[in-house]
């Protein structure tokens, strides 16, 4: 063959260098690397050879193979420049380019291998056309050291217009060009070389050491250094069989191995020669998780299992290992099983390896106070002592205790608040905090979410198509920068916070970009979740990804579509705040029609929103419950309030009702309802439409809005409690907190699952993730809650008789006694004071009336004035049971 490539050095010298040098046009030559000013110099220099084709055999015999090479008229050339050094330095630079040369001689055909030593010529830069590169022919001419090409090369330069490319090695086809490969884990050499073969007849390059230069790792195994800087650094990691069944379609025009939907089918899966079992987690997780195993090329086994590779571990509930694991086990975290399929490829053991804690278990439970004294008093205080330290540990309020103004200057951090706190103030307050909260989780949303899946160069490719994206999260990012404006605007106002600041200014400021920015993504927020959920079943790498993010606190284990429907809360919950302000703004405050233009605006905004995306299912819930719950309020009806969960209990303490008493809790979205079991149910009740409905089976007591709950505690199983659970109430306009108490009486709704519930909705309501953080495992003696009683013939006996007791009680009373009653005995006493001699049904009534004085306190009714008398006791009953709720 003859020599093909030009040395050229500093004294002006052109020679011609063997094609062994160079390994590949694409890793060792580059067009941007010509020699400027050179070129034309080399060419006078270098000797005169022209290029010929030859086609072989069968490739003669192909009319679309001459056709193209009637057009191409030019080939590709390396050339090598040896630039002397400095003087005194005997190093030398080599500089490489590339160069056409024409092709002015026509091509030839060539029949037998005989033909070969006619053609042979030094005149003549010979390329031969070969159709079949496994025959004898092709190994007599690459034992010859000949240049062969494959017919896909020319008819690809001809297609595309391009000249003819160098190869020092045979080259079929350019299926693979620019790729770089490497290899790991082969064992036979004799499969290796096959393989190495393949990628340099369809143009790729081999290394053998990996460097990040190389574009695909083949893997024949999952161990080894390779394939972990491979999975470091993102390179595609490919089965053997990428390349055979890239051989095989090395006649397809415009093929390229490299395309994704091809690549994707030979990629090595994240379990491959994985044998995984699980422990920690619950029956359904277990079960998802096992098919995704299966999915991503591994295998899974029961647990201790001596086959198993790994052990995945939850490692929020695993405390300890139920046995001693081999060496060979990897004892992982979940975050490594979700890591691998969002990578797609096996994840490191090292950085996710499971380990046993050295510290004692945090517990999140409350002190266990010794309440085993007979001292009532004692017991007293130290429940007394218990509600208040969860009650500091509650309140956290966002802003600092207050220091005086002349001490310091007013910021952000350093908020002034009222020494005595007004309901305004509260609500004020209530308003901020809410609002920062939701300014947290819509920046989470952003952050944990929706940045990562739309950067560029993901380890596996994108994640999610951008217009799946885009369909997801819509216009989030305006929502935040308007909140986030709101909040900096609220922040200013609570920091140099006075009872004439207008909080319905800021609201109506930005009335028109709630306008511009909410109706689009709550109307379409049904797509926005069928979306998340359609993609997290049909792509495995989006739902690790969503395993992963909503594993950590940011999100407070919530679900991306439970963090996306908080703008669909967000404004009805603005509004009612807005509501309660101007309940507690005076008349004379300008305030009060500035809120009201503001709650307009927000029922403005609320109207451009879809009608259609209320549910009329909630709604006929919602009516349910005001037709069972007799005296139930009317503002319980709401457009936004829909009904969660209905649980059955018996109240284990004086709050909110009697002990012993029915009470059924419906817990709605926003609220808690609580009502009684009515002891006496008397008549039926016609709804406006005719319908006979059943007379109400339940007695209202308090309508609880969810943010009222500090604290839920999880009272703890024991011989005398069973399925209780309390909890820890502080209403607005009281300085101390209520614990309301109850044992769960159905055994359809675990309490576990009851308390998660009831959390995630409280947390909601106050726009916090950490919804963990408001349960309590607490002690039944801590709280002396006991339901040991609950079900004995002779508690129910006590209870009643309590009952009959408090209704005697009622009878006697002066607030029970009729106006009527009340009037003949004062009469009957006037008429005694007047001298008239009384009947004797005259001093029954006397007597009775004297009886009732004293049980009342008081020395004689008619010592006293009785319309004072009523409206002092009225006042007392209804401070007492506004303490009580």
């Amino acid at each position: 063959m003859a020599e093909n490539s030009v040395l050229t050095s500093t004294t002006g010298r052109t020679s011609l260098a063997d094609s062994s040098i160079f390994d590949s046009k694409v890793t060792e030559l580059s067009k941007e690397n010509l020699l400027i000013g050179s070129t034309s110099y080399v060419e006078e220099e270098m000797p005169q050879i022209e290029t010929r084709v030859i086609l072989v055999q069968e490739a003669g015999k192909q009319e679309e193979l001459i056709k193209a090479l009637k057009t191409i008229k030019i080939m590709e050339v390396p050339v090598i420049k040896i630039k002397e050094s400095c003087p005194g330095k005997s190093d030398e630079k080599l500089i490489k380019s590339v160069i056409n040369m024409d092709i002015k001689v026509g091509f030839v055909k060539m029949e037998s291998v005989e033909e070969f030593e006619d053609l042979d010529s030094p005149e003549f830069e010979n390329v031969f056309v070969v159709t079949d590169f496994q025959d004898s022919v092709f190994n007599d001419l690459y034992k010859a050291d000949c240049r062969v090409i494959g017919p896909p090369v020319v008819l690809n330069c001809s297609q595309k217009g391009e000249p003819l490319p160098f190869s020092c090695r045979p080259l079929y086809c350019t299926s693979m060009m620019n790729l770089v490969l490497c290899f790991t884990g082969f064992r036979k050499k004799e499969e290796l070389v096959r393989l190495v073969t393949l990628v340099h007849h369809m143009g790729g390059v081999i290394r053998k050491d990996f460097n990040s230069k190389v574009t695909h790792l083949v893997a024949n195994c999952t161990q080894g250094e390779k394939f972990r800087v491979a999975v470091s650094l993102g390179t595609p990691i490919m089965k053997p069989e990428w390349i055979y069944k890239a051989w095989e379609r090395r006649n397809e025009q415009d093929f390229c191995a490299a395309v994704d939907d091809f690549r994707n089918e030979f990629k090595v899966p994240p379990f491959q020669d994985c044998i995984l079992s699980f422990l920690g987690f619950s029956d359904e997780e277990k079960t998802n998780m096992e098919e995704m195993t299966e999915m991503q090329g591994g295998k899974y086994l029961p647990l201790g299992d001596e086959r198993c590779t790994h052990l995945v571990v939850e490692e929020n509930i695993v405390k300890d290992l139920p046995f001693e694991p081999s060496k060979k086990l990897y004892v992982v975290k979940q975050e490594w099983f979700w890591g691998s399929i969002q990578m797609d490829a096996r994840a490191g053991e090292t950085m996710y390896l499971y380990e046993k804690a050295n510290t004692p278990e945090l517990k999140k439970s409350v002190s266990m106070l010794s309440l085993n004294t007979p001292n009532s008093n004692r017991k007293r205080r130290r429940l007394k002592e218990t509600l208040a330290q969860l009650s500091r540990e509650t309140d956290v309020s966002p802003f600092p205790p207050h220091t005086p103004k002349s001490c310091t200057k007013s910021s952000k951090n350093s908020t002034p608040v009222p020494s005595k706190q007004s309901a305004r103030w509260q609500v004020a307050k209530e308003l901020y905090q809410t609002e920062s909260n939701y300014v947290n989780i819509l920046a989470t949303v952003i952050q944990l979410f929706q940045v990562p899946l739309e950067e560029e160069g993901q380890r596996g490719g994108p994640i999610l198509a951008p217009e799946e994206i885009k369909t997801i999260f819509g216009s989030i990012p305006d929502i935040f920068d308007v909140h986030t404006k709101i909040k900096d605007d609220l922040e200013d106002l609570i920091v140099n916070w006075d009872e004439s600041k207008s909080i319905g200014d800021i609201f109506l400021k930005y009335s028109k970009d709630l306008v511009k920015t909410y109706p689009p993504f709550v109307n379409f927020f049904e797509m926005s979740k069928e979306t998340i959920i359609k993609c997290e079943k049909q792509k495995p790498r989006f739902h690790a990804f969503l395993k992963i993010n909503q594993a950590k606190p940011e999100c407070g284990r919530q679900s991306l579509v439970e963090l996306l429907i908080r703008p669909v809360q967000r404004l009805p919950s603005v509004a009612l705040l807005l509501n309660d302000l101007k309940k507690h703004t005076a008349d004379e405050n300008p305030d009060k029609s500035t809120l009201e233009k503001a709650i307009g605006s927000l029922k403005e905004v609320m109207t451009h929103i879809n009608e259609d995306k209320r549910k009329t299912e909630a709604q006929k819930q919602i009516f349910d419950v005001v037709y069972e719950v007799d005296g139930c309020p009317a503002n319980l009806l709401s457009s936004h309030r829909s009904l969660v969960q209905r649980v059955e209990t018996i109240s284990l303490g004086e709050h909110p009702c009697d002990r012993g008493e029915q009470v059924t809790l419906f817990l709605f979205n926003d609220c808690l309802e609580i009502a009684r079991k009515r002891h006496k149910v008397i008549g039926t009740f016609r709804s406006p439409h005719g319908q006979t409905r059943p007379p109400a089976s339940l007695k209202h007591i308090h309508l609880m809005p969810l943010s009222q709950i500090k604290k839920v505690l999880d009272i703890r199983e024991t011989e005398d409690c069973h399925n209780a659970f309390a909890l820890l109430v502080r209403p607005p306009t009281e300085q101390a907190n209520v614990l309301l108490s109850f044992q769960m009486t159905s055994d359809e709704l675990p309490k576990e699952n009851w308390l998660k519930m009831l959390c995630r909705h409280v947390a909601n309501t106050i726009c916090k993730a950490d919804a963990e953080n408001l349960i309590y495992t607490a002690d039944p003696e801590s709280f002396e809650v006991n339901t040991k009683d609950m079900d004995s013939t002779l508690s129910r006996a006590s209870r009643a008789i309590k009952k009959t007791s408090k209704k005697v009680t009622r009878a006697f009373s002066f607030s029970k006694t009729p106006k009527r009653a009340l009037r003949r005995a004062l009469m009957t006493s006037h008429s005694s004071v007047e001298g008239r001699s009384p009947s004797s049904n005259d001093k029954h009534v006397m007597s009775r009336l004297s009886s009732t004085s004293s049980l009342a306190g008081i020395p004689s009714p008619s010592l006293v004035s009785l319309p004072s008398f009523f409206e002092r006791r009225s006042h007392t009953l209804s401070r007492s049971t506004t303490h009580l709720i």
